[in-house]
């Protein structure tokens, strides 16, 4: 195999597995040699492509949790032009939970648990954490904003507010649902979530 395509698939190696154990025990409670132990990598091999925890934990944030709130939230957002908004929203925020495995019910949303967990006191994390966040916030903004111009959405949203709502409710009930073991608490958000967006929709 060629050495660079190795590299590189060694690389993608250790930031998947990274995420999953990240995902299942935390930042913190997660050492390298658990990484390498789950990548039967040498520490010579590590650490030729992660000089530690932290510059991995930014390539996770890159690679991977960027990718999963794209690929959710933001490619949806944009890839369906005939669509009402306000069944285009009601779709984004609940076709996703509707169908989360037992796994995802219980250890919520990766991107959240690591911002709940570490955002703050690693600094090197606040800015790619936050560009994600941003990432999403624009898309919404931009489709709430393309309602408004259609008259599907009221013109005296606030598009910001409304896209903040939004999303801060969803992550909220993906993180509280962690400490309860009853899907009721989705069935709840989804039930408000649903009259929300009614509230600032245009019938």
């Amino acid at each position: 195999m060629d050495q660079k395509l190795k590299s590189k698939e060694t690389q993608e190696l250790i930031i998947k597995t990274s995420f999953e154990i990240f995902y299942e025990k935390g930042y913190s409670a997660t050492s390298i040699p658990d990484i390498m132990e789950k990548t039967n990598l040498s520490k010579g091999a590590f650490y030729h492509h992660f000089k530690n925890k932290v510059d991995i934990g930014k390539k996770v944030i890159e690679k991977i949790l960027s990718k999963r709130i794209y690929d959710g939230f933001i490619a949806p957002l944009r890839s369906n032009d005939t669509q009402r908004i306000s069944d285009l929203l009601l779709h984004t925020f609940t076709e996703r939970i509707k169908n989360f495995s037992e796994k995802e019910k219980a250890l919520g949303c990766p991107a959240n648990n690591l911002i709940n967990e570490i955002g703050c006191s690693v600094s090197s994390f606040r800015d790619p954490l936050r560009k994600l966040i941003d990432s999403w916030k624009d898309a919404l903004i931009k489709v709430i904003e393309i309602g408004k111009e259609r008259n599907e959405i009221k013109t005296n949203v606030n598009s910001l507010s409304a896209a903040t709502y939004l999303i801060c409710s969803f992550e909220g009930a993906r993180g509280i649902r962690k400490i309860y073991d009853d899907d009721s608490l989705f069935e709840n958000y989804l039930n408000a979530v649903g009259d929300y967006i009614k509230t600032i929709s245009n019938n």
